[in-house]
Order: structure tokens, then sequence, then C-alpha cells
């Protein structure tokens, strides 16, 4: 029996036998530690104890919201459904195995497992320092066919059954009269990830998506209800609070998305901010951002968690993932979990970012780009031809290099970003001369020797922090 089908009617048996759900979730760990851990020998020992760590939570959260209630049987079915069958497990489906196989045959490697979309810029809020805009008629915003198009072509090209969706807020799209809902409903076999303020999934929007099933929103806090309202405006935290209710009452699961910065730091470094928002508030999952400094200026630099906090941050995602077993990935600090960077359409694990101008860039935090979906459109090309820009195929390479090609022996992951983290060698190796800046502030760094030289000293000082770990947990642990 594969080893899907053992997981899957574990799954299943944990939906539906309440009594037996932490007697089961304990032999598919068992299951899973022994194909991810004991079986592997291809990868280093405590890179897949960490993938075990992160899936024995996905487990573990599921049971646990389950058994309070606030993930509906419905909502657990569809996600096993689409997400952990759709996505995780392929190895019986010969439609995508068809798509992936005919890919690769066009193009010599295989497809990215997933996009990051930005549909619209239009926002509700104005949050201090971010790069969305209020509601207005002149924001950029994708045209419903096009953004079907973009989704048709992930899942009848790429084989895709998963996108992420950010913005602005994602909830404020429409076009032609149609919103996401629109796409949630006609692309039912996929599973979309939505980062949201939060403000606007009332009862009514919180029904639809449990109708639908197969949505899950990430909503954005700063901290507690000081900091998010310091940012985003007073009277946004309880509107947050309001939109978990509002999901927990129909059973959909909901996860947080936090940027760690310099202010917020020494609360990220607590176990009561965790508790908080996992025990008290019902979170399933929480994805961590670090600042990404891009733009001139002193306080861009100051906003920037420090080498030395990046290291005590990345200790406590061990011990939330390890001891508490809440569900929390870090994307730089948390690397080892995708083998390094996941930008530039790499093939496994990877994904490409496209904006509300068709922009397509290598990741959400690389605000460079070289082609656009409108000009392939126009060309007859599709979003596929993409993925082999001068851009998109030198981060590829700095990756392979870096460890993919190599995963018993990779360079350091706890470094994985190929713009923050290797800022020198990405001005020299990766960015090409025709990449067009996202933005003015994109623009202004291209060429800022300060700006190159302050990033350039970051990166060194986190690897004096950085390299003895990787060498002595990592690379010597077997």
């Amino acid at each position: 029996m594969k080893k899907s089908t053992l997981v899957l009617n574990g799954l299943n048996k944990i939906v539906n036998q309440k009594q037996l759900r932490k007697i089961l979730a304990k032999q598919i760990d068992k299951h899973m530690y022994k194909n991810i851990v004991t079986k592997d020998t291809e990868n280093l020992k405590n890179v897949q104890l960490k993938k075990f760590g992160f899936m024995s939570a996905v487990l573990h959260s599921v049971v646990k919201n389950m058994d309070k209630g606030y993930i509906s049987k419905d909502a657990t079915k569809k996600l096993i459904e689409v997400l952990v069958v759709n996505t995780w497990f392929h190895d019986s489906d010969k439609k995508h195995i068809n798509i992936v196989n005919a890919f690769e045959k066009k193009y010599g490697q295989l497809p990215p497992n997933f996009i990051v979309l930005s549909p619209t810029q239009r926002c509700n809020l104005k949050c201090v320092g971010c790069y969305a805009s209020s509601n207005s008629e002149t924001t950029p915003t994708l045209p419903y066919d096009i953004v079907d198009r973009i989704v048709r072509e992930v899942h009848d090209i790429y084989g895709s059954t998963f996108i992420t969706i950010s913005g602005g807020e994602p909830f404020m799209y429409k076009s032609d009269g149609k919103t996401l809902f629109d796409i949630f409903e006609k692309y039912n076999d996929m599973f979309f990830l939505v980062y949201t303020n939060g403000t606007l999934i009332n009862k009514e929007v919180a029904k639809k998506l449990a109708k639908l099933g197969n949505v899950t929103p990430a909503i954005s806090v700063e901290g507690y209800e000081k900091e998010t309202d310091e940012r985003r405006g007073k009277g946004v935290y309880k509107k947050i609070l309001q939109a978990f209710e509002n999901l927990k009452e129909v059973g959909v699961p909901f996860g947080l998305s936090v940027t760690a910065t310099s202010k917020n730091v020494d609360m990220l470094l607590t176990d009561e901010f965790y508790d908080l928002y996992f025990d008290k508030l019902g979170a399933a999952y929480m994805w961590q951002f670090q600042f990404m400094p891009i733009g001139r200026g002193k306080n861009i630099f100051d906003l920037t968690v420090k080498p030395k906090d990046r290291v005590k941050l990345y200790r406590q995602w061990e011990h939330i993932l390890s001891d508490k077993k809440y569900l929390i990935a870090d994307f730089w600090n948390s690397g080892v979990l995708t083998t390094g960077c996941i930008a530039y359409g790499r093939s496994e694990n990877g994904y490409i970012y496209i904006d509300w101008n068709g922009n397509i860039m290598p990741c959400v935090f690389i605000p460079y780009s070289v082609d656009n979906v409108y000009d392939l459109y126009k060309n007859d090309k599709t979003i596929a031809d993409a993925l082999f820009s001068d851009f998109m195929k030198n981060g590829r390479k700095w990756q392979n290099d870096y460890g993919v090609s190599h995963p018993k022996t990779p360079d350091n992951w706890l470094m994985p970003c190929s713009i923050r983290d290797h800022y020198e060698n990405f001005k020299k190796s990766i960015l090409p001369s025709n990449a067009i800046p996202e933005n003015k502030e994109a623009a202004e760094i291209m060429d800022d020797k300060d700006y190159y030289e302050a990033l350039k000293k970051y990166d060194e000082e986190l690897k004096t922090f950085t390299a003895k770990i990787w060498d002595e947990e990592y690379i010597k642990f077997n």
C-alpha cells in the first residue's frame, strides 16, 4: 500500500472518530517519522527532523482545532480532498502525472509547485509604511479574465492545485462584476491561502468560505491590540478578533501573518504571544515574515531584525514547533523546511509572484521583473515562458549551487534568501541589467552604494552567528 493511502486512511478516520483522534494521530506521527526521517538517506538528518516536526504540527493543529470545534468536519474533509490529496499526494493521480510529464518534456524541467498572485492593490486600510492603496477606481487591478487565465494556467500547465493570494486586500477585488469568490468556486479542486487584513470577514463572508471549503485566510496582526492598531488604525484589532469568531463559528480554519521587526521582536520571543493566538484565539497556523529593508534611509535598517535577534527567533521557532507543536514557519529561519530559497520558479516547492500590474517577479520580496503577463499573452505565450528569462535561470542556478543539487552537503540554509542574505551575489550574479524595479524604493536602491554596503555588512554579521550552528547541528549531526 502506498504511503499516501496509509496517511489518507488515517486522516479520514481522524475526521469521523473523535474518540480515537489522539491515538490515530500518534500512529500517523510514527508513520511520517519513518518515511521522512528514518528512510531518508539523501538529506541531512536534522533537516528531515525539522520537516517531520512541521508535518506533525500540521496534523496536531487540525486535531486540536477539530476537538475544540474550530474546524468543521466538512472543512477538514475538503482540506484532505483538495490540499492533502491534490497538492501533497499526486502519486496516484494520472491526470497530474501527465501534465507534469508534458511540462518536463516541453521545457526540460519540472514545473513550480504554486504561485503567489496579488490581483489588486486596492485596500480598505491605510497602514503605516504599506505600499497598497486605498479604495480607488484608478488603483491597479488585474481584469477578471486575466486572473482567470493565470489560475487556469497554474492548474492546467503547471499541474498545481495550490495558489496563494495576496494584495492589497484580496476581499476587495472586483472586476467585471466578479470577485475572487468566483475563482474559488470555479476552481474548487484547488486550495487557496489568502493573506488578508481580516476586517472584511463578516458572518456572510465566513459562511461563503465555509461552503466553499477550499480557502483559508491568513490574517495580519502586528502583535497585540496596541501594536496592531498603531499601524493599521484604531479599532482594527477588534475587527480582527470578530473575524476570528466568525470563522470559528462556521468551522473555517484560519491562520496569522506576522512581520518581525526590531520593534516587536521581543514580543515574538515570548511563549505567551503564541499561546494567545493558538490556544485561546484558535489560529491553526502562523507565517512569520521578517521586515525586508527595501528603500533608502536609516529608518529602514533600524526596523530590520538584528542578526543576533534573528538567531534568537530561529531558536524560538525550534522550541515552538517541537515543544508546543504549534504550526509555524518563518520564511527565513525555516529555510531548512524547503531546502533553501523557493523563488525563481524552482521545481521542488518553488513559486513565482505576479502582481496587480501583471509583473512577474521571482519572489514577493524581490521587487524586480523582466516579464509581464500582458506582454506574454499578446505574444501567445503563457506564464510558463516567464520561467526561462535570464533572471529566473540565474536564480535557479544559484539555488542548485547553494544546495538543491547536493542536499547532503548544502551551504547554510539558515541564510536561504538570495536577496536578503546574499545581496552581494544577488547584484553580481542574479539580477540582470534589463530588470525593471517594481516601485520607486526598489529603483532607488539598485545603484545605491550605501544600501549595498549596509546589506552586505548585515549578511556578513549574520553569517558569523549562523555558520557554527549550521556546521555543528546540521552538517555534522547524522
